[in-house]
């Protein structure tokens, strides 16, 4: 959420972002509210001032006067029916700071998805002829969605034989590569209270159109790993000389996915279910600009490793979720579909997430502050099987398994 001191002198402008985003959040009501929930607090702590003052004037020598008990019930009445006035108030104040999203930068390119920029290419696009990733997969016995559907559902999967060491060298590959480059390996929790989901802002648009939730239970099943590691440090102080902290996570991702059946819903490319690795920053405000471009060169890193044309792009302000403040997606080459398809993003996040969830750090004066978190893709998984499969076919349709794989899966160099 945003800093309240931050909304009262930036109104205007926090309406215009929010618009921008193509969000509604009634922020004259939250002023209105916040208004009222200072007034309240204020007369509170007037209120326990008086008492503290009527317990000071008491002669503890002798016994309290009916004059004394009397004003003593006085006011702990009116604290009592204020703060009663003063919780629902607060369940109020809450639920509309809750609901304005993350500002944006003033550069930001305005618009829906239509209106992301292309930042620059890398590799070059290619016109040859290729299989379709699931054709590949099922001549090969490789995937099997019929079976997916039968004991799951539509758009549920088995990965069969060789894909499933591809995926498999592919996570040990990514893993090793952001070991390498500071980041420290973790697993989590596939399942988080709500608390920490709502923290992440992954609900306030709609949660039964994004997540799985487990009846019955405060549990919902995670999206990404971003979740629970968002959640790792809540309600904890961080020393500014442990900053940043670098986290590599690997976990499955649950997704319901709304409009799955829409845009781009061939095969892995929209599922219910994958794997997924994610990189995870913790740092200071002042840091935060500064590892965005770090996991952008990373993530590049990787698609040029795997020689996979990529265009990076930067999305517009209609096309960020709620937390985001900037983002950047790259976008991988489509031989089949003659086009660019989102492979991997890479957002700032700023102080949104560490207020939800309160977490902070300290500085060297000993001034504690809300921290910045960001998170980018390293792999989801499905999707860059179909990057791979697409780009790496040869002319007898065999699939020829990049360079830096090969050492995880054996030396085999086809499939």
């Amino acid at each position: 959420m945003l800093d309240i001191q931050y909304i009262r002198e930036n109104a205007d402008k926090v309406a215009e972002k929010t618009k921008q985003k193509g969000m509604k959040a009634d922020i004259k009501k939250l002023l209105s509210v916040d208004e009222k929930r200072r007034d309240l607090i204020q007369k509170t702590e007037k209120l326990r001032e008086q008492r503290n003052q009527l317990l000071a004037s008491n002669d503890s020598s002798s016994k309290p006067t009916e004059a004394f008990i009397e004003e003593g019930r006085k006011i702990r009445k009116a604290i009592e029916e204020i703060e009663s006035s003063l919780g629902l108030v607060e369940k109020e104040y809450q639920e509309l700071l809750s609901e304005i999203p993350n500002v944006t930068p003033d550069d930001t390119p305005l618009g829906g998805e239509e209106a992301n920029a292309m930042v620059k290419q890398w590799g070059a696009p290619t016109n040859k002829k290729t299989q379709d990733h699931l054709d590949w997969a099922e001549k090969k016995g490789l995937v099997d969605f019929e079976r997916g559907t039968k004991v799951a559902g539509n758009k549920f999967y088995f990965l069969k034989g060789s894909l499933v060491s591809l995926e498999m060298a592919l996570s040990l590959y990514v893993m090793e590569l952001a070991r390498k480059n500071g980041f420290t390996p973790i697993t989590v929790p596939h399942m988080v209270n709500t608390r920490t989901m709502n923290g992440t802002g992954y609900l306030p648009r709609g949660e039964e159109r994004q997540v799985y939730k487990i009846e019955g239970e405060d549990l919902n099943l995670i999206a990404t790993s971003e979740i629970p590691i968002t959640g790792y440090h809540s309600d904890e102080i961080i020393e500014e000389d442990a900053l940043p902290l670098l986290y590599v996570g690997i976990s499955p991702a649950y997704r319901m996915e709304a409009g799955a059946y829409g845009k781009h819903s061939r095969g892995l490319y929209r599922v219910h279910q994958f794997n997924k690795v994610e990189l995870y920053v913790f740092c200071s405000p002042l840091q935060s600009e500064e590892w965005h471009q770090k996991l952008i060169d990373l993530e590049e890193a990787l698609c040029q490793n795997l020689n996979l044309p990529y265009q990076l792009v930067r999305i517009a302000a209609g096309d960020l979720g709620a937390p985001a403040y900037k983002k950047f997606d790259i976008e991988y080459w489509s031989p089949v579909d003659q086009s660019y398809k989102e492979l991997m993003s890479c957002s700032n996040i700023t102080d949104y997430q560490a207020r939800r969830l309160n977490i902070r750090y300290r500085n060297k004066e000993k001034k504690t502050d809300y921290l910045h978190t960001l998170n980018g893709t390293a792999a989801a998984m499905s999707r860059m099987l179909i990057a791979i499969i697409e780009n790496h076919q040869n002319e007898n349709g065999e699939l020829v398994i990049p360079e830096v794989l090969r050492q995880y899966m054996g030396g085999v160099e086809t499939i």
